[in-house]
């Protein structure tokens, strides 16, 4: 099965590709560590993407589709694949399709905007170590301070509420267009992000299985 999981920044579509990954047995294909692979092996896409990166700039829409259909002519994804982080855009699907790629369901994990504020905003880390905790759902023993290694929390510049809401803003404007792009080629299901990680699998699986 080749799934595309959707999902605005914080939803949680990361942790719901990787169990479905595991309970498929099929690789998750996340366009950050595949850039970052092709760099270390110095493939041709790597060494375009690494010009790019080396100056400051956002790698090109040519050079991830390049990428991207490099990492899926792998061995490991004769099988099926999961892709997390691509395609962002309508164009990247298209791209997709113009690669020959058939996908069979789209996973969209929906979260209401104040929710992921409010999730993400609430988190910290640890200075030392990068352990992490929520101010709500997963406090330290004492507050400001880490369990593992007794390091300051701080909270990370990106999980700042302005620097959550302008990520949000990206993902409405540009990703979520995709949501109608699948639905309207039957592949999307809809599933509403819960509280629980484990409910979350769990609906997701049913989803899965149900269109499977």
């Amino acid at each position: 099965m080749n799934i595309i999981f959707l999902g605005a920044p914080g939803a949680g579509k990361g942790t719901q590709a990787e169990i479905v990954s595991e309970k498929f047995a099929i690789p998750t294909v996340s366009t950050g560590n595949i850039i970052r692979a092709a760099l270390k092996n110095g493939t041709e896409m790597g060494l375009k993407a690494k010009s790019y990166i080396d100056a400051g700039l956002l790698v090109p829409d040519d050079v991830v589709i390049g990428i991207i259909r490099e990492r899926l002519a792998e061995d490991d994804c004769k099988n099926g694949f999961i892709l997390d982080g691509f395609p962002r855009t309508i164009p990247q699907a298209e791209a997709l399709e113009e690669m020959g790629v058939v996908i069979d369901k789209v996973v969209d994990i929906d979260v209401a905007d104040e929710a992921i504020v409010a999730r993400l905003s609430g988190r910290r880390v640890c200075k030392s170590c990068g352990s992490s905790y929520h101010i709500d759902y997963k406090k330290p023993a004492v507050d400001g301070v880490c369990d593992v290694c007794g390091g300051e929390l701080i909270q990370r510049a990106d999980d700042a509420p302005e620097t959550v809401l302008n990520r949000l803003h990206v993902y409405h404007e540009q990703t979520e267009p995709l949501k109608s792009y699948y639905a309207s080629k039957e592949k999307l299901v809809t599933v509403k992000g819960q509280e629980k990680v484990a409910d979350t699998t769990a609906l997701t699986l049913r989803a899965l299985e149900e269109q499977a």
